[in-house]
Formats: structure tokens, sequence, C-alpha cells
């Protein structure tokens, strides 16, 4: 079973959530949380595999809660605000997902499995945004980000299916791998990069063939043994 921690501040908010989550046999809503200070210490102790995390909460945001959570568990943000400062913010702070409240039960349910199963999501306007704030600096970096150089051949093509927001088993079919190899290198990438998640990571990605150093990711020849 999944266990999911549900944080938001409107009661009615957090019974709707539950009542969906609560209704897929996989899952099981562990706890519940009204603010950012409680839905750290209830991680804590409870440790679920998801965290389905508001950003507007009293006594701490969901974004603080979040950086606060990293190596507890994994966090799905939910909320009605798509603004730059809130998508941003809750990636950097190492989300493993992204969603508007707007979404319906069964994609809501589909995105819990998807965090639990150790891939990223996000929204599809949030991927709209990121890709046209990426264009937009297109050339911009100076360097390439600390920690590149040391990925393997075959890490840089892993890396470059993951900017391109591809789950585990598309990066597996396409460079002919098993997918349980395919984690094993996302895992070994993240922990190269200084990364908490593999969302973080496709922004990295993002950001790096922004700057114009697609081809520090790509031109590794023939793809390399997994």
């Amino acid at each position: 079973m999944i266990k999911v921690l549900v944080a938001d501040d409107q009661a009615a908010v957090r019974a709707g959530l539950v009542l969906i989550l609560n209704a897929a046999p996989d899952i099981v809503v562990a706890g519940e949380a009204a603010d950012g200070e409680e839905a750290v210490a209830q991680a804590r102790h409870l440790r679920p595999d998801v965290v389905l995390m508001d950003i507007r909460m009293p006594k701490l945001d969901g974004i603080s809660a979040t950086q606060e959570l990293a190596g507890v568990a994994d966090v799905l943000v939910l909320t009605t605000f798509d603004m730059d400062e809130y998508v941003f913010g809750a990636m950097r702070a190492g989300a493993a997902g992204f969603l508007l409240k707007d979404v319906d039960a069964d994609h809501l349910v589909e995105a819990v499995r998807t965090v639990a199963a150790g891939e990223g999501i996000l929204a599809p306007q949030v991927t709209r945004r990121l890709i046209g704030a990426f264009a937009g600096r297109r050339g911009a970096a100076p360097a390439g980000p600390p920690g590149l150089g040391d990925l393997t051949p075959r890490e840089r093509e892993v890396f470059a299916c993951l900017g391109e927001g591809l789950s585990n088993g598309e990066i597996a079919a396409r460079l002919e791998m098993a997918e349980t190899t395919t984690k094993t290198h996302v895992s070994r990438i993240l922990g190269k990069l200084g990364l908490r998640s593999r969302v973080q990571a496709a922004i990295l990605a993002q950001e790096t063939a922004a700057g114009g150093f697609s081809g520090s990711i790509s031109d590794s020849g023939s793809p390399s043994g997994s």
C-alpha cells in the first residue's frame, strides 16, 4: 500500500482529497496536517511514501516544509496557484511533482502512484511554463552545472532523457537497457549533481541545454553499455 499524508489548511479540501485517495485500492491516507509545521512533524513520525502538500499554509509554507522533508518522503505539491515563484520554488525545494487543484480524481491518484514509484510529474501548464522559461534563457548560462563532468557517458544520456521528461520505462526503451538499470543511473545522477529529485534533474538538464551545453550531454557517441 502507498501511504500518503495530506497537508492542506482548508478542512473541506483535505476531506475531499482523503476521500479520493482512500477510494483507490492501493493507497491509504496515513495522516492529515493543517499547516506546514504539522506536515513536517507528521511526516517524520508516520514516514509516508508521499506527502500531498499545499503551498499556502500557516506557520510554515509548503515550499519551506518541502525543503525540510528532503530524505523523509517524496512531496507532490498540489495548489491553486501556478505562479512562477511557487512553481520554481517548489521544484528547487525538491518536490517530486507539481499539480494544480483542478486536476481530476483519476489523474490525482495516478500522480500519487507515479511519485511513489520514484518518478516525477508536472502539470501540463507547468511543463509549458518551464519550457518557455528555458527557451528565453538560451545561451545565458556561462558554464555547465557542477558535477556534470563526473557523469559517465551513459549517465549523460539518461540525464538528457530526464530533461525531456521521460519516465524510467521510456528511458529504458530508448537506451535499450533494463528499467532497474535506469533507476540506478538516475539515483547516481542525483547523487553526483547534488539533487533531491528527478524533477530537479529535469530542470537542470533543461538549463544545461539552454546554456548551449547540449553537446556535453549528448555527444557521447554510440550508446555505451549499461
